[in-house]
């Protein structure tokens, strides 16, 4: 059945050989599995074919021979068994390990190199159900499904041979019987591979509600959420029961027909080979050799029918896989670097549009930022201040004219060297689980001297609050800095820019969120940070921009005034209307 992965269609055969393909750098240890898998199943046969003499031998002939070494031989088989199974299932498991590693690198690295656009189209918790729960379900796929498929066909073709060589009368019934199983095998398989991909969206939507219950939970408290969130959560949650349901269901349909086959045919073994259709009857040990290889017939062929479910859910979750991998990376078709960077930003008849757009959010922008100086935007919500700023990092593609950094088309230069020109400070700071110097001297390669990272936080006006920590720089900050209040994290962030050294610095509504205190101190840090910088201010409060060298009003995506701040509040305009309006309200 063709499936569309990664924006094209590909069949099921070519979703399997891909998986495989990822199997391919640890062939050796595959093989190794492989070959004790083999040799596991050639046993199975020996089982029967050992009872026949032992029965005949022993219980009949008393045959001295066989009374003393049938038990040996047993004992040997099942110790060889034992071996052979023990190493197969460590080779596999050390190769599913590594398949779940490599796909889940795979994946994250293709994680970092999405575009800004993906992520305004996805779900964090539809993209962490990919790498955490989908990747785990291939490698049953690929590893636990393949050992079935090659141990027990080695199994089935092994005893009904041995069945053969013993009476064909019998093994042709079980070869009339066997094609019967294989038309419902193949119904069961469609079904569970539409059950199992409906199963992963759906858990994807479930982790989705759980992962924004876990992030929002204060304003769930607050505003009385809990209710409606629980529902949401019940309603996903009672899907995923029931689609698990169903693949059980499914699956479980192909024992009830494997045991009735199994006893049609245990029931013309005992009407043939006791003679009673009027043929001679069979030897004790022929009989006993014959049921116990019909006995040790259907295990495989139970697991055989039973690898449809794992089978299915893992291409289903190859699917999710691959789609992730196959997702176009950001285009980065520049191939000059940047070095000595002055900073002069110029934008020149510059449009955008987002890609589910039809409409342009921003209409032939002009303007320029003079090497070290500070240009503001500000405007009322929604205007397109951030996109404006989102576009010098080429977070997101201009539709028409160009950006000039230093003279160059930012479309021109790598992303990595772009990219290191430029620092970033917005509302919400970011900041990982680690320690507090290592939130500072984040992405930087270099080795940072203790007397440079002080010197950051001390700009930053940092160093008093991280010196009564518990363990200074080395105080761990939590998920998303949770010990450190807003305005703590923000000079955090501060410092971080502080330490890059980049000439050209976007601030992003840094202190719209602060209170009154904290305000104040971030605002010393960014009046060190933006020093000989040529710097991008979004502004929500105009008494933050005052000093600026020029700032322009935006209003649907336009640049309607443009002016100091002096000039504008004399201009009467819509700066001057933001200004007095938010004096008021002071």
């Amino acid at each position: 059945m063709p499936k569309e992965t990664g924006g094209r269609i590909i069949s099921s055969r070519e979703l399997y050989l891909r998986l495989l393909g990822h199997v391919k750098p640890y062939w050796r240890q595959f093989v190794f599995g492989i070959a004790f898998m083999v040799l596991l199943a050639l046993t199975e046969p020996a089982i029967p074919l050992l009872l026949k003499p032992l029965l005949d031998g022993t219980f009949v002939e008393r045959d001295p021979d066989f009374l003393f070494w049938s038990p040996i031989l047993l004992m040997v088989l099942f110790l060889v068994r034992g071996t052979c199974g023990l190493a197969s299932q460590v080779a596999f498991a050390w190769v599913s390990g590594k398949l779940v590693l490599d796909l889940r690198k795979l994946m994250f690295d293709r994680i970092l190199n999405l575009p800004t656009s993906y992520y305004d189209a996805h779900a964090t918790g539809i993209i962490i159900n990919k790498v955490t729960h989908n990747v785990t379900q291939v490698t049953a796929a690929a590893t636990k499904v393949l050992m079935v498929l090659v141990r027990d066909s080695v199994i089935v073709v092994g005893l009904l041979a041995y069945m053969l060589y013993l009476d064909w009368r019998l093994s042709v019934t079980v070869f009339v019987l066997l094609p019967v199983l294989a038309i419902v095998v193949r119904l069961i398989a469609n079904r569970l591979r539409g059950l199992s991909r409906r199963l992963q969206a759906t858990m994807c939507e479930m982790t989705h509600v759980l992962g924004e219950a876990v992030r929002g939970h204060k304003v769930i408290k607050v505003f009385g959420g809990r209710e409606s969130e629980l529902r949401r959560f019940v309603h996903h949650a009672n899907w995923v029961r029931r689609l698990q349901f169903k693949v059980k269901l499914t699956d479980g349909s192909s024992s009830p027909l494997i045991e009735g086959v199994a006893a049609i045919m245990i029931a013309l073994l005992i009407y043939i080979g006791t003679g009673q259709l009027g043929d001679n009857p069979m030897s004790v040990g022929a009989f006993v050799s014959f049921l116990a290889a019909m006995g040790l017939l259907f295990p495989p062929i139970k697991r055989l029918v039973g690898v449809n479910q794992p089978l299915q859910s893992g291409l289903a979750g190859a699917e999710s896989v691959f789609a992730m991998i196959d997702e176009p990376p950001e285009r980065d078709e520049g191939t000059a670097v940047m070095e000595n960077v002055q900073g002069r930003l110029v934008f020149s008849q510059v449009s955008f549009r987002y890609s589910s757009s039809t409409e342009n959010v921003l209409e032939q922008l002009d303007f320029v930022v003079p090497s070290g100086t500070t240009t503001a935007l500000v405007g009322p919500s929604g205007s397109g201040k951030t996109t404006i700023a989102s576009l010098v990092p080429r977070f997101y593609a201009i539709s028409g004219g160009k950006i000039l950094l230093d003279d160059m088309d930012i479309r021109e230069v790598t992303l990595r060297s772009l990219r290191s020109q430029i620092s970033y400070v917005g509302q919400e700071s970011v900041l990982f689980n680690d320690t507090v110097a290592a939130n500072i001297t984040y992405g930087i390669e270099a080795d940072v001297s203790p007397q440079d990272l002080e010197d950051a936080a001390r700009a930053a006006y940092a160093l008093d609050f991280i010196n009564e920590l518990p363990d200074g720089f080395d105080t761990v900050v939590g998920e998303d800095g949770v010990i450190l209040s807003g305005g703590q994290r923000q000079r955090n962030a501060i410092a971080r820019a502080l330490l890059k050294d980049a000439p050209v610095l976007i601030l992003d509504e840094a202190t719209s969120a602060l209170d009154t205190e904290s305000e104040r101190h971030v605002q010393s840090a960014l009046h060190n940070l933006t020093r000989n910088r040529t710097t991008l201010v979004i502004a929500h409060r105009l008494s933050t921009i005052v000093h600026a060298d020029e700032i322009l009003v935006i209003n649907e995506g336009s640049v309607v005034e443009r002016g100091s701040h002096a000039d504008l509040i004399a201009l009467g305009g819509q700066y001057s209307a933001l200004y007095q309006n938010q004096f008021g309200q002071a």
